[in-house]
């Protein structure tokens, strides 16, 4: 390369490519220390050429200053959390003790002005996630167990299963995996609280029948009170576990183990406890099921008469978890989307009003205090970062990546609007390549989301990443489609019941806006999508005239709803599609793409996990092995190693390559 060439790359930066993702650091939820002067966060590193990650943890001053590293790369030292009385910070990890390391998650303490780490105690079974005690001696925590053994004999009832010389899995539940595992056989998440000085553990639930979720049993799932004597929680109170119950809140006693129920609806859907400073009222998210499996959780509160109401009724969005109190318990900080961003709002319980206080882009997480907030917030344009919010204002706190990022060009993203299915207003994001010229021919490049239930916007993402998709130069559109989050509920709720109808007619007329423009190239549009994003490019193979799109990428895609009955969330099926497959045939196939297979005659490359259990990879098999046998060009790529999401850098790299090199090939 020429001195002139060299000068001139590194005035306008390269373009954004998969290494250069892989390359960044990736922060985690931000703590804040309870005089507000600092956070904590992990921070996770990848190596391209190691193929693996390392964490460790950052302390940042929310005054002024540098970050400074409080604990150097482990495998997993995630999850910070700052003691109340400031002088800890818990985290989880898995770490060595004199040259063996640990074969659960165990929970460590640090010290905020540096030291050796210090394993609290050692849980046979492991640590899932945990919660301090405002008297910061204690710490509550999850982990999964027998539940017909007690506490002291856990280690040995993991010993004899992992001895176990058959491998099947053998159940009778309902709700046997999740995700991309299998619920741990026989054992079943437990509440514990744990002396931080002693390592002393006690299991709360020992010898009852109260648990947390299966699913997701996090640090969201439960509150400890502020005088410590009592933690709420969120439970399924059926003998049936299932991922579609609907839960109920209960409260345990923690000196006497003392189980009471403070909330149980049968129209009602409750989750995410959390007590206000005071004590007198718990916070919670509620979801009136009865009235509709897609009902938004809405900001709810419980006073000790235990009487309750929804607050946010008549605000048409849906709030998320975690939530947080004010310091005066007059109102409630919680993160929200509106319109394909994500903001973070302040909801005046009096007034019953939401307000946001830092407008996305996208919130991913917070952490609040008396006099700031910290936020861990990203836009298209750059990848998470950290903020505080205070009285004065808005400012970063950390420039972890700034210096790669300036090595490299970005494309502008911008949102426009068209009428779609039934006349609506339908949102698109577009993002433009680094070198965009309206003068120019521009191929484009659809990149539907999956969910249904959720939507693109102006955020970062890690996995499908807009700014790398757009830098060979795609413009790059985003349809929030009918049935996209963020909307409002009708919006949200429009396509049940004939899933692939308006979903297909917004994208439609997202590239017949597209088409009116001058810059792009005709012939060389192409459609990609993930999970329902998946399911979408091969519904459009079967019902879009083959030409208009040169090309389709299919990742996890859903093929068959019947054969998705093997699925772990196959509860839902019956409430999105109408109907259970055997009980109407007809009705559950016309919105299969399977059955429109004979249409189908686009390329397509299919890419899919081995541990998907969301879409199981038959799903993928099938939609390949059905265009081969059509004579359609297709192309497969399987990891056995990868679920819904591909994880492993290297993989990503592999994935990245594939996905560009199939569009080049079909007109991109």
């Amino acid at each position: 390369m020429s001195k002139t060439a060299k000068a001139r790359n590194a005035t306008s930066g390269s373009p954004f490519d998969i290494d250069a993702l892989w390359a960044l650091d990736r922060i985690g939820e931000p703590s804040l220390s309870p005089d507000g002067a600092q956070a904590v966060a992990s921070v996770t590193r990848h190596s391209m050429e190691d193929n693996q990650s390392r964490s460790s943890l950052w302390l940042l001053s929310t005054l002024g200053g540098e970050p400074r590293r409080l604990t150097e790369a482990g495998d997993k030292d995630a999850n910070p959390q700052w003691s109340p009385r400031g002088d800890l910070i818990a985290f989880t990890a898995r770490r060595e003790h004199g040259g063996v390391k640990d074969a659960q998650t165990q929970l460590y303490v640090i010290a905020p002005d540096g030291g050796e780490a210090r394993r609290v105690g050692q849980v046979a079974t492991g640590v899932e996630a945990f919660k301090w005690f405002a008297d910061g001696r204690r710490i509550a925590f999850v982990s999964w167990v027998w539940p017909d053994r007690k506490a002291s004999a856990q280690a040995q009832a993991l010993k004899d299963f992992q001895a176990r010389k058959d491998t099947a899995y053998v159940t009778e539940q309902t709700l046997y995996r999740y995700w991309d595992h299998q619920i741990p056989m026989g054992r079943v998440p437990h509440l514990h609280v744990m002396d931080v000085a002693t390592g002393k553990l006690v299991d709360l639930f020992e010898g009852t029948d109260w648990e947390l979720s299966r699913s997701e049993p996090n640090a969201i799932c439960f509150d400890v009170s502020p005088d410590g004597r009592r933690i709420a929680f969120a439970c399924d109170p059926s003998a049936e576990k299932r991922l579609d119950n609907r839960f109920a809140l209960a409260e345990v006693e923690v000196k006497t183990r003392k189980v009471r129920t403070l909330l149980k609806d049968d129209d009602w859907n409750f989750s995410a406890p959390r007590y206000s400073h005071g004590g007198a009222h718990l916070a919670f998210l509620a979801s009136e099921q009865a009235a509709g499996h897609n009902r938004p959780d809405q900001l709810a509160v419980l006073d000790q008469q235990g009487r309750w109401a929804v607050f946010s009724a008549d605000w048409d969005r849906e709030v998320a978890a975690p939530l947080a109190w004010a310091a005066d318990d007059q109102s409630v900080f919680f993160a929200a989307e509106d319109r394909g961003r994500r903001h973070l709002w302040q909801f005046a319980l009096g007034e019953r009003l939401a307000e946001p206080i830092f407008e996305g882009g996208h919130v991913g997480s917070f952490s609040a205090g008396t006099h700031a907030v910290v936020i861990n917030h990203d836009s298209v344009q750059f990848p998470p970062r950290l903020s505080v919010l205070s009285e004065d204002g808005l400012r970063r706190i950390e420039s972890f990546n700034d210096a790669r990022l300036a090595t490299h060009r970005f494309g502008r993203h911008e949102e426009v609007t068209f009428k779609g299915a039934r006349g609506d207003e339908v949102q698109m994001w577009l993002v433009y390549p680094p070198d965009f010229d309206a003068k120019k021919k521009w191929p484009v490049m659809h990149v539907i989301h999956g969910g249904p239930h959720t939507a693109f916007g102006d955020s970062w993402h890690w996995r499908w990443n807009h700014q790398v998709f757009a830098a060979p130069g795609y413009v790059v559109a985003c349809v929030n489609y009918h049935g996209s989050s963020s909307f409002g509920f009708e919006f949200l709720d429009s396509i049940t019941g004939h899933w692939g109808e308006f979903e297909l007619q917004d994208i439609e007329a997202g590239t017949d806006w597209l088409l009116k423009k001058p810059w792009v190239a005709s012939k060389r549009i192409v459609a990609t999508g993930g999970s329902y994003g998946g399911y979408m490019v091969a519904w459009m193979n079967g019902h879009v005239t083959p030409g208009r799109y040169q090309a389709y990428v299919c990742h996890a895609g859903c093929f068959d709803w019947q054969a998705m009955y093997a699925d772990d969330a196959y509860h839902w099926h019956v409430k999105e599609l109408g109907a259970y497959y055997w009980a109407d045939p007809a009705r559950v196939a016309s919105q299969s793409p399977h059955a429109f297979a004979a249409a189908m005659r686009t390329p397509t490359l299919v890419m899919h996990g081995a541990l998907d259990y969301r879409v199981p990879d038959t799903q993928g098999l099938a939609y390949y092995n059905t265009l081969k046998t059509l004579g359609v060009p297709a192309r497969l790529v399987w990891f056995p190693d990868e679920n819904h999401w591909v994880l492993k850098p290297r993989n990503s790299k592999l994935w990245y390559g594939e996905f560009f090199a199939w569009l080049d090939r079909h007109g991109g």
